[in-house]
């Protein structure tokens, strides 16, 4: 008997799994290879050849992964998306954090305001970028012209130095809108009286939020995180609504790129080495994402 009761039996081993999950999860698993990891395996291979998307090709190796790393115009690509990605994320997650502490609190109206900040989220971006493209084309630079400020007075989509300003302020103005979200359903998560406690010792406002609420939406801030940095490193739509990656290619991202070339240039097969490679760029900086947060939690 002694021995029988140390003897441990796996979970697994008498669990009995209800057939029916099988029969939702594998037709699943089964169209995610063929509508993703199929056509990511036959862009892969492409890559490795020199088609033009259409007609016969040779297969060249990796002779146009060498030629994209000596490609200053695909490296500008990389260095604005990146550069634009981090101001994007750090803008949006900051703005997001600071607008659900205030919707958190005791203020009338709040159901109302929230509502109001998660429009833009629901708008298409190529819709509303249209919109925003007219704003920063005529009224501001009439405004600017108005009160005499010389970078205002013309389009800054025009201008290479400020065009990346509308693609930011157009992310961040669209995308707060889902953190502010992420992170309210973290700050409901917390129990009321750990903040009555706290002020019953006497804690500020700024201690009760960098001691209390933040190390306690730690999960809900690792995941906005890396959904802020991987939404805005696949900006796309913002670029052909307001820039078309001009003016000389100074607002080209890695996908305006991708896409501008490889389907109307002749590079299929060039771009395509692009994609692998933001691929992986991609897959690492959310690795090195999770494990950098994760272990910030656990401190």
């Amino acid at each position: 008997m002694a021995n029988a009761r140390k003897k441990k039996v796996s979970r697994f081993s008498t669990r009995k799994v209800d057939p029916a999950f099988y029969w939702m999860t594998v037709p699943a698993a089964i169209l995610v290879c063929i509508f993703l990891y199929w056509p990511f395996l036959q862009g892969a291979f492409y890559s490795l050849t020199n088609s033009q998307g259409y007609g016969s090709w040779d297969f060249i190796g990796l002779k146009n992964y060498i030629a994209m790393f000596s490609d200053s115009r695909v490296g500008h690509a990389y260095l604005f998306t990146i550069v634009m990605a981090v101001i994007i994320t750090i803008a949006q997650n900051f703005l997001g954090l600071f607008l659900a502490v205030l919707l958190n609190s005791r203020i009338a109206f709040k159901n109302g305001f929230r509502a109001i900040y998660f429009i833009p989220y629901t708008l298409g971006v190529l819709v509303i970028g249209y919109v925003f493209k007219y704003i920063f084309m005529v009224p501001l630079p009439a405004l600017g012209q108005a009160l005499g400020i010389d970078w205002l007075s013309t389009s800054m989509l025009t201008n290479p130095d400020l065009a990346w300003f509308p693609i930011v302020f157009l992310s961040v103005w669209q995308g707060v809108a889902y953190s502010t979200l992420l992170y309210l359903a973290g700050l409901q998560t917390i129990d009321t009286e750990v903040y009555e406690a706290a002020e019953i010792d006497g804690v500020n406002a700024w201690q009760m939020f960098w001691r209390i609420t933040f190390p306690l939406i730690g999960p809900f801030f690792t995941i906005n995180m890396v959904l802020s940095l991987k939404g805005a490193l696949g900006m796309f739509d913002q670029v052909v609504a307001l820039t078309g990656g001009g003016p000389d290619s100074k607002t080209e991202t890695v996908s305006y790129l991708i896409f501008s070339n490889g389907l109307g240039n002749g590079e299929y097969a060039y771009q395509m080495a692009n994609a692998v490679t933001f691929f992986i760029v991609l897959a690492v900086l959310a690795f090195v994402q999770l494990k950098f947060f994760s272990s910030k939690e656990q401190i």
